[in-house]
């Protein structure tokens, strides 16, 4: 009888979880800045996938004829850089190196981030040696804790995605040893152990998905910072290498035509602007959506 009760005590709060994701999409449907964001990021992901079909050059090759070509000339709509190349096309294939290096980056550091907050927080023997690492990674500003790496592992995007992933780690460490600390304190995560459910059972069926939320909006905030980082590397030269298509490079490269030739700063400036903006306004919302307040295991 007593395990009867406890499964429909969780089949009931799976339901309710359930019609709280439908309550949060409806918010965040509501919040207009979000829903901005929503169709800044979907236009990316949409460039990145139709790149080939939606240019008409390619992204390296070059014509010197047509060198530092205004906005709106004829054939480059969005002009040229000072080796011919069309602006319009390497804006394009420079959304894919965002997502792909961002996605990436985030997947990872979210995987190792979510491991150690588990641990960290179930395992009260274990919480201090990992937190001690957590700070210690803390102690580095990001971006040179980045750099450092880079320096050591060499320059190109592959070890850009290292270098933010590793950053990415103690942040959501941090938040996931949180919510779990939180979280395996309430009564049914108390009876499954006294059912004599197993640690990794009670860690991935009851306490993670109710870590969700925050690593959800962590998750959305971490990819603008990390879109951010990769082009503030690749501007340094620690990151994509010329002829690759990336928009923190194609600032680099235009910076020494900012008076002949602004748009070749301007454009992919305005490109990270909007989408940075579009990952953290809708982080925002996700994060008003579900609420931190709001009881997500009753």
């Amino acid at each position: 009888m007593a395990s009867e009760a406890l499964h429909t005590d969780v089949d009931r709060k799976h339901k309710k979880r359930e019609m709280k994701i439908v309550q949060t999409i409806r918010k965040l449907l509501k919040n207009k800045l979000a829903v901005f964001g929503l169709i800044v990021i979907l236009l990316q992901i949409m460039m990145a996938i139709t790149a080939p079909w939606i240019v008409s050059y390619t992204p390296i090759e070059q014509n010197l004829s047509d060198a530092e070509l205004g906005v709106g000339s004829e054939g480059h709509w969005l002009g040229t850089d000072n080796y011919g190349r069309d602006m319009w096309s390497r804006l394009v294939y420079g959304a894919r190196v965002s997502l792909l290096v961002g996605v990436t980056s985030v997947v990872i550091g979210l995987a190792g981030g979510i491991v150690l907050g588990l641990l960290a927080g179930y395992y009260k023997k274990l919480d201090g040696i990992i937190m001690r690492i957590v700070d210690l990674l803390f102690a580095f500003p990001g971006i040179l804790l980045a750099m450092l790496i880079i320096a050591m592992l060499g320059t190109n995007l592959i070890n850009v995605v290292i270098a933010i992933s590793i950053w990415s780690i103690p942040g959501c460490a941090r938040i996931v040893r949180g919510s779990v600390l939180s979280v395996k304190k309430q009564e049914y995560v108390l009876a499954m152990k006294s059912m004599g459910a197993s640690d990794i059972r009670i860690i991935l069926k009851h306490i993670l998905p109710n870590c969700t939320a925050p690593i959800i909006v962590f998750a959305t905030m971490r990819m603008a910072t990390s879109i951010l980082s990769t082009s503030a590397l690749s501007f340094l030269g620690l990151g994509a290498q010329p002829p690759t298509s990336e928009w923190g490079a194609m600032i680099a490269a235009g910076q020494d035509f900012m008076w002949s030739s602004p748009h070749m700063t301007i454009v992919p400036g305005i490109a990270i602007m909007l989408v940075v903006f579009a990952f953290n306004v809708v982080g925002d919302g996700l994060r008003d959506a579900l609420d931190p307040n709001m009881d997500f295991n009753n």
